[in-house]
């Protein structure tokens, strides 16, 4: 029997199996689209400027705190005891957002919530360490794909219960309670790696997939918990192959963590050393920046445009159809044949003009349904430039690169999220309404276009002065083909 069980879990499907249980029963939670009215509501009682302006914001500053030391955490302690902390934190959380009360409490709910999101780089790198590279783009398409379904069946099943069923608030957080408690009893079960991508590699690490494998990793859109598809953390290191590194031998631990620190910066000035790469990675790292701050604050601008107490409230609607739109986009993108060396900066920015004016129609609108329908097609635009930007990186750097790569840009992300936070949301700041916000929010997906627009035409005149200049060279050689070819023939007849 235990010979049988060992042999069970030495698999790739054991694993595989479990984590995606855990990722589903992680994403399964039905509140999160009410989050806002629940606050708000006589649960809480809480205003919307305390939601804004005091509260929402903890959940950027912990990020921010908690990402870089849990990222060298994880893969110091091989990723489990992470999924494990993971899990007790959406406990703790869920259960103060449910019994507890008070302005401190929910910012405590924040912190914990902050702590889930940095400790979600255990969840897309725990799989890679435990299976062969031979099934790394079968258990990434698996693992995607049901924190996809989940957070689409956890929306509709939210809609369900509370317009049909007349399901309170706080009942919908017991369901969110019970489904994260079964993540964590679900996460006992995940067998110990043996490897990691920094501290804990082989001495003969298998063969990492090539740029093609790489790409069918990375084109998965990331889930946002807080969102989602947040993502983003996306994929930081959404595929955790073992990286060179040096041994941890008679060193010591301290010089192993130099040495280990040392390497991720050469490995950065490696990636960022192609201004193609730097250009898609700028991109990303300031939309997804503006794409967070918009999922995180959204609610609060749909319960002023149709206030929840007197309202039908159909958030849970609207956040599942923007899964699955944006699951369409970035299935799409593989029967784009485009050139995007030439075209990809003109795509974001037009793409990023979109996002600015759907912003904009959120801020000048009244229309509660014209802010949901600016909401898709925000989303579904950003996601379709994600999984372009994430294809583009991936295609262009070995599997260990584009992780560290897609992380330290979702890093720079947050960092810019914690910028604009402080600056227009907390009420340390300038406290801002919400619609002031989000007339910033288009004002900055607006300058994001320019900078892009602008890059793409001088992209495409270097483009058009080049194809002359070749254009002028084949004339010329064709010319002084032709001309020597008649030299050739006139000396030919004078010599006949």
């Amino acid at each position: 029997m235990g010979c049988w069980k060992q042999e069970k879990t030495s698999t790739w499907f054991f694993p595989t199996l479990i984590l995606c249980l855990y990722g589903f029963f992680y994403m399964m939670k039905p509140s999160e689209p009410f989050l806002t009215p629940y606050l708000t509501g006589p649960d809480k009682n809480l205003t919307t400027d305390e939601v804004t302006n005091q509260i929402f914001p903890v959940w950027t500053y912990s990020y921010l705190a908690l990402l870089f030391p849990v990222f060298l955490l994880t893969d110091y302690v091989r990723y489990k005891p992470v999924l494990l902390l993971q899990g007790l934190s959406l406990i703790v959380t869920w259960l103060l957002l449910l019994f507890a009360h008070g302005v401190v409490a929910m910012q405590l709910v924040e912190f914990f919530y902050g702590m889930v999101t940095a400790t979600e780089v255990a969840y897309y790198a725990y799989i890679y360490s435990v299976v062969s590279s031979q099934h790394y783009q079968r258990v990434t398409s698996y693992c995607r794909s049901v924190t996809l379904v989940a957070a689409t069946v956890a929306a509709v099943l939210g809609q369900l219960l509370v317009s049909l069923a007349g399901v309170s608030y706080f009942h919908l957080n017991a369901i969110s309670l019970a489904s994260v408690s079964l993540a964590f009893v679900c996460a006992l079960f995940l067998p110990m790696p043996q490897r990691s991508m920094f501290f804990h590699r082989k001495d003969a690490p298998e063969p990492v997939p090539g740029p093609g494998k790489g790409l069918a990793v990375g084109t998965a859109p990331r889930p946002q918990s807080c969102q989602e598809e947040r993502s983003p953390a996306d994929a930081a290191a959404a595929a955790g192959a073992p990286s060179p590194q040096p041994q941890a031998g008679s060193a010591g631990p301290h010089r192993h963590l130099l040495g280990v620190l040392l390497q991720l910066g050469r490995d950065l000035r490696h990636c960022y050393g192609s201004r193609k790469l730097l250009c898609w990675s700028l991109w990303w790292a300031l939309a997804t920046a503006g794409f967070n701050q918009v999922v995180n604050y959204v609610q609060v601008l749909w319960d002023l445009r149709a206030p929840s107490h007197s309202s039908a409230v159909y958030n849970g609607a609207v956040e599942a159809i923007a899964t699955f739109l944006s699951s369409v986009t970035s299935f799409l993108v593989q029967y784009m044949q485009i050139n995007w060396d030439h075209f990809g900066e003109l795509a974001l920015g037009i793409f990023s003009a979109i996002d600015a004016g759907c912003l904009f129609l959120m801020h000048f609108s009244i229309s509660i349904w014209a802010c949901y329908a600016g909401y898709l097609i925000f989303k579904a635009c950003y996601v379709l430039l994600l999984t372009i930007a994430t294809f583009q990186i991936a295609v262009n750097l070995s599997m260990e690169r584009y992780a560290l790569m897609f992380g330290f840009n979702n890093f720079i992300a947050l960092l810019i999220q914690t910028i604009l936070t402080i600056v227009v949301v907390d009420s340390r700041g300038l406290g801002l309404d919400i619609v002031t916000q989000f007339l910033i929010y288009g004002s900055y997906f607006a300058v994001i276009h320019g900078i892009f627009m602008i890059r793409s035409i001088c992209v495409l005149v270097s483009c058009k002065c080049q194809r002359k200049i070749v254009r002028s060279c084949t004339e010329q050689l064709n010319q002084a083909e032709h001309e020597s070819r008649e030299q050739i023939v006139t000396s030919h007849m004078t010599r006949l």
